[in-house]
């Protein structure tokens, strides 16, 4: 589908980050855009960022956690947008995991990333990818995953690195499945890169339910380029978001699945597990 003017994209996660900038990608290449966050406030600030743009968007609050929630959200996109030809289910959170052993995270801890890097994600499908094969058009759902977990684990968040091991899996089966169908529609799943991308992920702990709050504390605001130098790296790269917005747009007019970015580090880290499986070679630490 290359051409995209007129058609209608929704994007979740789209107050901030990756989310934010496929959104204003879709709209200048024409689109009606349904930007989707569960942060009202900060939604209808981007949001109107975009419109004084020029740009055609609209906010709608959801949470993707919610079924009944993204049921309201896919029925609004159709009768205010019409038939959604374009869905990223983008919308993932990180857990104040990385110094931490597997077996000290709590029940919540699982449950909230669970719900949603995988359950948002399949919400998402089972509300708008019905709608999608409906109407008979061409159209993408491109699901965000990661490098992290979702081609390989790191050993330090394996929470989020099981989500995002989900979530590849979870495109795979969708792809099959559209094959099997017969649909003019293609899945796809985007692995943002090729460095650390300079996103607020660090900060979703902001949204986390009370429900599913273990303690009260609010973590203090922390940038993606401050934890690295905290870490030991004087002058760490970083991936902005719009290139990633740039290399999913790229990939679904390619009708590449796997949606990566150029060579980097990671294509050595897919090879070595890759030799490792079909070795039969015990995992070792990344270096």
């Amino acid at each position: 589908m290359d051409d995209l003017r007129g058609k209608t994209a929704v994007v979740t996660g789209g107050a901030s980050g990756v989310g934010h900038c496929l959104c204003r990608l879709f709209a200048e290449q024409g689109m009606r855009v349904a930007m989707v966050d569960v942060e009202a406030g900060r939604l209808a600030g981007a949001a109107q960022t975009l419109r004084e743009a020029g740009l055609a968007v609209v906010d709608m609050q959801a949470d993707v956690t919610d079924p009944d929630a993204m049921d309201a959200l896919a029925q609004r996109v159709a009768a205010e947008l019409g038939p959604v030809h374009v869905l990223c289910n983008n919308a993932g959170v990180g857990i104040k995991e990385a110094q931490r052993r597997m077996w000290t995270l709590t029940p919540n801890d699982w449950t909230w990333g669970f719900n949603v890097n995988v359950h948002g994600i399949a919400n998402g499908i089972r509300a708008f990818v019905p709608g999608m094969l409906a109407h008979g058009e061409a159209g993408h759902v491109v699901n965000t995953s990661s490098g992290n977990g979702g081609l390989t684990s790191l050993p330090t968040t394996p929470i989020y690195a099981a989500t995002k091991a989900a979530v590849t899996s979870m495109s795979e089966v969708l792809h099959y499945q559209f094959l099997m169908e017969g649909a003019a529609l293609q899945a796809h799943v985007l692995f943002p890169g090729p460095h650390v991308v300079n996103t607020n992920i660090l900060n979703s702990m902001r949204n986390r339910p009370a429900a599913l709050r273990d303690d009260e504390e609010t973590p203090a605001y922390v940038s993606m380029r401050d934890l690295l130098q905290a870490s030991g790296i004087a002058d760490p790269q970083l991936t902005e978001p719009e290139e990633v917005a740039a290399t999913c747009l790229e990939g679904m007019r390619a009708g590449r699945f796997w949606i990566l970015p150029g060579h980097s580090a990671q294509d050595d880290k897919i090879q070595k597990r890759t030799g490792d499986i079909l070795a039969r070679r015990n995992p070792t630490l990344p270096e």
